[in-house]
């Protein structure tokens, strides 16, 4: 029941920011509720599916979500995420705790830097949306999926900061529908990467049902305030998800 009533607060602040919350939940599993972090890893990756499901169709009705930007990258990040995922194995058990950690603080420190201060021209100015008919949709849609499939599936992060962060930089969107279309972009990532874990055997049923019994409820709710609430509380509130789950898995015990 604790660990259904964290997940439902927590699906109340994903939601908000647009985010499946992988790597934040990952690290209140492991401090605090004694998890291994392969299984937590796993476990929450495969959430993540429902989670970014309830939060996209709630996003749809709030209309911040842009349908073929959100296909195209998520169709490239499933790619990157089951590759990721058989990559994990690789890698000990501390040594992916700090890894993780890392890869949160460090897309904290990008996305900061995106929504207060922008990257190069588009700093000071909101660019259009490219045609998806055109080379740059593309090229943008395999470099972002791509990638930030990699990195969810190997640190079972969901790399919502850096899908953020690339949706922001080379597609043009607004904080608002980068918030939407992320949770998009997730649902496939999170579904091969969650494969590729079953696949290896990291996956807890039991917790898995209580980790999506709370985040789904909470996720669409917490979708509800994207656009209502002031746009600085939702810029911080993006940025100091990552940063919080990163101090945890450091400093947690």
């Amino acid at each position: 029941m604790l660990i259904l009533l964290t997940m439902l607060l927590m699906g109340l602040l994903l939601g908000f920011i647009g985010a499946g919350g992988a790597g934040s939940i990952i690290a209140i599993l492991t401090i605090f509720f004694g998890i291994p972090i392969h299984t937590a890893l796993g476990t929450s990756l495969l959430a993540m599916v429902f989670t970014s499901l309830s939060g996209t169709y709630s996003h749809f009705r709030e209309r911040n979500t842009i349908l073929s930007v959100g296909l195209a990258t998520g169709i490239f990040g499933a790619i990157g995420g089951f590759t990721g995922s058989q990559l994990s194995y690789l890698i000990p058990a501390d040594n992916l705790k700090w890894l993780t950690a890392s890869m949160l603080f460090l897309s904290s420190l990008l996305l900061a830097i995106r929504v207060f201060r922008g990257f190069g021209v588009f700093a000071d100015s909101q660019p259009e949306i490219p045609s998806p008919n055109s080379f740059k949709f593309w090229a943008a849609a395999v470099g972002v999926g791509i990638i930030t499939g990699i990195l969810s599936g190997l640190f079972g992060i969901g790399s919502t900061p850096f899908i953020q962060i690339g949706l922001l930089t080379f597609f043009g969107l607004t904080i608002q529908q980068s918030a939407g279309t992320t949770m998009l972009v997730i649902l496939p990532i999170a579904l091969m990467g969650g494969f590729g874990y079953f696949t290896l055997g990291f996956i807890d049923i039991k917790l898995f049902i209580e980790v999506i019994g709370g985040t789904v409820i909470g996720s669409y709710i917490g979708a509800k305030f994207t656009s209502r609430l002031h746009l600085l509380i939702l810029k911080i509130a993006m940025i100091s998800v990552p940063a919080a789950g990163g101090l945890i898995l450091l400093f947690g015990h």
